[in-house]
């Protein structure tokens, strides 16, 4: 009777699915989540390339164009000073997504640090930064906001066209920085408790696993354990939160911009937009269409994303 060979009753070992690659493969049979995925790769190339690519410069006038309808000149037609609604909400897109970025940015590492500072090393660390926590979140989004803007912008404009009349240096009149830079540092302030509470609760699940433990015995600092072990197991819920977060920012940042608190004429963004098109949308209805309809898609877009990465970071919490 002769040998069988070993090799036929060996079976290849399939390789190990990691779980961002497992969580791509739930993400895609998602669809809505698919449409959120495009829609907001679309917007962020717009965002990138945009303003290179529109037909006007969202600064030009045709006098001829005021109030335009729709056409195929004017895509979204044009508004009371022959701009290119199109070009202009375009170009509203990078100002969207550049609050959106930066300020999530902010929000996240302020709250990841406060959050695990918090959970890891308990009181009176946790005390105090969830007192600090509550009283932020307590406080009305818009009136900090305007109480920010409102004591700041005019000493800042003031000492800007100070020193452009000392020096003459035209850097000093571009103005449009401070309104940025005032919305980045007003919406962050108001962005980052609830990054904070997430972290925490995370934490505090995470730091009494074995591993944790485990670590902690061969003498690892806590700070080595907190950036090795802690925080990238407490990055799913974070990244969800975050591509939520990316959407409620670019909502608020139009909101302010809306109420004359955020970034203001002539850089064009959805909120001011939408404001000077409220005026006269009974007559000129598309100046108010376009860019709502683009802050909205951009809103149920991100909720979307979020949504289906929620289900495919979290499959058992989505059942």
């Amino acid at each position: 009777m002769s040998a069988v060979p070993l090799s036929t009753f060996e079976t290849a070992e399939e390789p190990p699915v990691s779980l961002w690659r497992d969580a791509w493969f739930r993400l895609k049979r998602n669809r809505l989540a698919l449409f959120g995925l495009a829609v907001v790769l679309v917007l962020a190339l717009a965002a990138v390339f945009g303003p290179y690519l529109t037909p006007y410069d969202y600064l030009g006038q045709d006098l001829e164009a005021r109030n335009a309808a729709p056409s195929l000149t004017h895509l979204f037609g044009a508004d009371d000073l022959g701009r290119d609604v199109f070009s202009r909400v375009v170009y509203g897109t990078r100002t969207a997504f550049l609050v959106a970025v930066i300020v999530t940015l902010v929000a996240v590492l302020i709250g990841l640090t406060l959050g695990a500072v918090a959970g890891f090393f308990g009181d009176p660390f946790d005390r105090v930064i969830m007192w600090l926590t509550d009283v932020t979140m307590s406080v009305p989004n818009l009136l900090l906001v305007v109480v920010i803007n409102a004591s700041l912008k005019s000493p800042i404009t003031n000492w800007m066209e100070a020193r452009y009349l000392e020096t003459l240096n035209p850097f000093y009149r571009q103005t449009v920085w401070v309104d940025f830079i005032l919305v980045f540092g007003s919406m962050a302030l108001i962005a980052w408790p609830p990054y904070a509470r997430l972290v925490r609760a995370q934490v505090l699940s995470i730091r009494s696993r074995p591993y944790i433990t485990a670590a902690q015995a061969l003498g690892l600092s806590n700070w080595i354990v907190i950036k090795r072990y802690v925080i990238p197991n407490a990055l799913g819920p974070l990244i969800v939160s975050v591509s939520a977060g990316l959407g409620t920012a670019m909502v608020l940042e139009s909101a302010f911009s809306f109420l004359g608190v955020g970034v203001n004429p002539p850089t064009p963004s959805w909120g001011n937009m939408i404001s000077d098109g409220l005026r006269v949308w009974q007559h000129y209805p598309h100046l108010l269409a376009a860019p709502a309809a683009v802050l909205g898609l951009a809103s149920v877009a991100f909720s979307f994303l979020g949504d289906g990465l929620n289900d495919a970071l979290n499959p058992r919490g989505s059942k």
